[in-house]
């Protein structure tokens, strides 16, 4: 029999695969059901401070007395705070994996006041959630990097383990991850999937976009796994986006990944989704000679494979006759 344990950013985990953040951890029952089948932690969906001051602009602005706004600028924030917190007290009381809480916040105020009460709770880590997409012409990616490496450096003594979740959209993604390594955080999550937008050609009008992943969005994921594990090795890494069945979770363990995040096939599939996903990378690791998590991971990273180059290759080549003959 194999074994499937693994530890994370400090955590023991009965398996590499975890819940990412999203409405499916909200309902503590939903969780309970994903621990029971097999789920190695269970990440909660995201406190965002800027969901918080839209609703307190809305009641504002429905508000006939301004010298109520400041009260109620403060009841919304503490309320939506507490009821977060209660979420993540029930869960700890509940759940019998680790809880980790995920917070987005617009100002440094923000991230240390939620981080500390967050940490308070009882919560066994705290996933940075610090997705941006700067547009601007004359943005120094510089400053953007600095952004991030300030909030984990002001995070990073609160007592939590931090998980900083990152888009895509970087200059150099390794450069990025080995410097939150070296502010403080214990893992970075392999990437969040931004708001998607589409047009709506009858309406000539710009629209939302699919809310779901899709199974090809998993190779940039894969891609970045094995390049960071290859070429900064002291950090944890969980997978995400694109995961849905075991065969997207071994690839990962296998590139490098410390844990797995399942989300969109949970949604569509349910708890039986992770005891599926399980069941594969079980059957073949036993197929594979494989009697623990820790002997395949990172088997094929940057930094173990044959040719590393197939990591960093982004341009089509075309092939005449003759294999490795390329225009």
């Amino acid at each position: 029999m194999v074994d499937l344990q693994t530890s994370f950013a400090g955590l023991s985990l009965q398996s590499p695969l975890i819940i990412g953040s999203s409405g499916l951890t909200r309902n503590l029952n939903h969780a309970q059901a994903y621990a029971e089948a097999g789920a190695g932690a269970i990440i909660l969906k995201s406190l965002f401070e800027e969901q918080i001051a839209m609703h307190t602009e809305h009641l504002i602005a429905k508000n006939d007395y301004p010298e109520a706004n400041e009260y109620i600028a403060s009841y919304v924030r503490s309320e939506a705070l507490e009821d977060y917190l209660k979420l993540l007290r029930e869960a700890k009381e509940r759940l019998t994996v680790p809880v980790i809480a995920s917070i987005n916040c617009s100002g440094m105020g923000g991230w240390t006041e939620f981080a500390e009460r967050i940490a308070e709770a009882g919560a066994d880590a705290l996933e940075v959630n610090i997705l941006r997409l700067e547009t601007g012409l004359y943005i120094d990616p510089a400053e953007i990097e600095a952004y991030y490496l300030s909030i984990v450096t002001a995070l990073s003594g609160k007592g939590l383990p931090l998980i900083v979740k990152l888009g895509r959209h970087h200059s150099c993604l390794p450069m990025l991850v080995d410097k939150l390594r070296a502010a403080g955080a214990a893992a970075v999550t392999l990437f969040n999937r931004p708001y998607q937008i589409d047009i709506d050609l009858s309406r000539e009008q710009l629209i939302g976009g699919e809310v779901f992943s899709h199974e090809g969005d998993f190779t940039e994921t894969l891609r970045f796994t094995g390049l960071i594990r290859g070429q900064v090795p002291g950090v944890g890494i969980s997978s995400s986006t694109g995961v849905y069945t075991w065969e997207e979770l071994t690839k990962a363990l296998l590139a490098g990944a410390d844990t797995v995040q399942m989300c969109t096939a949970v949604y569509k599939k349910g708890a039986e989704a992770i005891s599926e996903a399980l069941k594969g990378l079980r059957y073949w690791m036993m197929d594979h000679g494989y009697q623990n998590v820790s002997e395949l991971r990172g088997r094929l990273s940057y930094a173990t494979v044959p040719d590393p180059s197939l990591f960093e290759r982004i341009q089509f080549m075309k092939y005449f006759g003759v294999r490795g003959q390329r225009d």
